[in-house]
């Protein structure tokens, strides 16, 4: 008789067995906060993930809230209304010609069928969105991995192409350098079934204080 594999443990509890710098992390951050918006149809998530690209959270907020002020009678924009929105209009909600060109893309794709529903998306695994979506004119493999993270909550996923990641990983073990996603991508087999987890504490493990200038 086959004996059962161990059920895995809740995420913070896992990392926190992983090893002593891990379980310093966990023991410094507290349980993983991590607060994915399931309810969002893939749509709307991947335009607000447009919206937040290379901006510092307040500059996507101010962006978005100038977008959906253009369609005050809804909470968000459909496909549709947003093909029908101007350009110049979307330039003037504060996106780059190259933003606004993506997120027209992201609506013309949803009608197409290519963007699928959130209930066909839940079906999905991980590599069929992030094949199918990446493919978008855009929207890359980081774009689609944070979809999957907030947006399907789901649970194993590590952006081995995200600065913060490595950076964090690379402070978690006092490395010189940060490993690149490649080898990023081994290191966080270990991880696994908890990457996304992983992926919430290495965000959030603390930063050295930058050094006043002296004069």
């Amino acid at each position: 008789m086959k004996s059962r594999k161990p059920a895995p443990a809740d995420a913070s509890t896992y990392l926190a067995s992983v090893d002593a710098d891990w379980a310093r992390l966990v023991a410094q951050l507290g349980p993983c906060g991590h607060e994915p918006k399931p309810e969002r149809e893939p749509f709307e998530a991947l335009v607000r993930a447009i919206a937040y690209q290379q901006l510092h959270v307040k500059a996507g907020d101010a962006i978005l809230g100038r977008l959906l002020a253009l369609h005050p009678r809804q909470p968000f924009p459909s496909p549709a209304q947003l093909l029908d929105t101007d350009v110049d209009a979307m330039r003037a909600c504060g996106f780059s010609a190259r933003k606004a060109e993506t997120i027209r893309g992201i609506a013309a794709a949803t009608l197409a069928g290519v963007v699928p529903s959130l209930a066909s998306a839940r079906r999905m695994s991980d590599d069929e969105l992030i094949a199918r979506l990446s493919g978008l004119k855009g929207i890359g493999r980081w774009t689609v991995e944070m979809f999957l993270i907030y947006s399907l909550a789901r649970p194993d996923i590590l952006p081995v192409d995200d600065f913060g990641v490595r950076e964090g990983y690379r402070l978690l073990k006092s490395l010189d350098v940060a490993p690149p996603p490649k080898a990023m991508a081994v290191i966080g087999q270990s991880w696994s079934p908890h990457r996304t987890a992983a992926a919430w504490y290495l965000w959030r493990v603390p930063r050295p204080a930058k050094a006043k200038v002296q004069g």
